[in-house]
């Protein structure tokens, strides 16, 4: 009994600490809209060209909590001289923690792109707007 209790303990240990030392997010892009801070994050810490998984969050700009937007929208679009605008959109889902989603996104190529971040949810309706540079 204590043997399996050793080799259960050890492995706990051994996967806990795996799960631990994963790839931590990184911030690579934010912005704050009236008490809303969006922030872009992924692993690369960039979006690049081709499939990219990313998250999407939403605090508030005063004690930054998770904020709670309810249905999420975000949208890419980059504009090319002699070229309809290049347009791509991310598919959403909400993570276990409020305020979080999960997305991912798919980019022909690179380029800076005008992405637009909408939600309408218990935090109210809105917008925001910025640039994200796509390597």
């Amino acid at each position: 009994m204590k043997r399996l209790i050793a080799v259960v303990t050890a492995l706990g240990f051994v996967f806990g600490v795996g799960a631990a030392s994963g790839a931590a997010e990184k911030t690579f892009a934010t912005q704050k809209t009236k008490d809303v801070v969006v922030a872009l994050k992924s692993e690369a810490g960039q979006w690049k060209q081709g499939k990219n998984d990313f998250t999407l969050e939403f605090t508030s700009a005063k004690d930054k909590r998770p904020v709670d937007v309810g249905e999420v929208t975000l949208n890419t679009s980059m504009t090319m001289s002699g070229m309809a605008p290049m347009i791509a959109g991310a598919t959403l889902k909400p993570d276990k923690m409020p305020g979080r989603y999960l997305g991912t996104i798919q980019f022909p190529d690179t380029g800076t792109r005008q992405v637009t971040v909408a939600w309408d949810g218990p935090a109210g309706k809105g917008s925001t707007k910025f640039s994200v540079p796509v390597r």
